[in-house]
């Protein structure tokens, strides 16, 4: 087998393989991009329905660690899945709990000693842009490692794949000059934004 052939197989079988990313990142893109025509056809639904309300009270140290207190209201909030914890301010710690399919959030009122959980109504613009935005090792279980994990090998096929059509491009002497056009007004199309915005 030559080269070029193994190059030409390479580019195939991995355009086949990454069909479902270059899919979710091209649709995904979407709702990023009109956030407001998704925003405005939603308007006037509450994003948030109240789950559980009750009294709850546990000591918030001074100089607490926020994720062991975020773990351990998650805990009493019976909630599952991977989470984060965020402080917006002195009086409050909220957790948020996010999977493609539905997410919840659990709010420590420290002042009113009140714990509210509270699931999100489901959108597609959100599912969508959440697939998108999703990555990173912060969470230890084992999907969101592997989640993570793919994404890396799908952004090293892309650049793969990407090398791939360049070879073959360029072994086709008869259409570089159409290349070249394609290349170079993609290229700089991508420099102007860059430098412009």
């Amino acid at each position: 087998m030559t080269f070029n052939l193994v190059v030409r197989r390479i580019h195939l079988y991995l355009a086949l393989f990454l069909f479902p990313w270059f899919l979710m990142y091209g649709i995904s893109s979407v709702p990023f991009s009109h956030a407001a025509y998704f925003d405005q056809r939603n308007r006037g639904m509450p994003m948030w329905h109240l789950r559980t309300e009750r009294p709850y009270d546990i000591e918030i140290p001074e100089n607490a660690n926020l994720d062991e207190i975020g773990a351990r209201i998650f805990k009493d909030s019976g909630l599952d899945g991977s989470f984060g914890t965020y402080r917006p301010n002195e009086r409050q710690i909220d957790v948020y709990v996010y999977t493609f399919w539905k997410s919840s959030q659990a709010k420590y009122l420290i002042d009113q000693k009140r714990l509210v959980v509270e699931d999100r109504r489901f959108r597609w613009d959100h599912f969508l842009t959440g697939m998108h935005a999703r990555g990173g090792y912060e969470h230890p279980a084992f999907l969101e490692y592997a989640w993570a994990g793919v994404v890396d090998l799908v952004c090293l096929g892309f650049i793969v794949w990407i090398a791939t059509g360049i070879y073959m491009w360029w072994q086709l002497r008869r259409t570089r000059s159409w290349g070249f056009l394609a290349l170079g007004s993609g290229v700089l199309l991508f420099l102007v934004f860059l430098l412009a915005l």
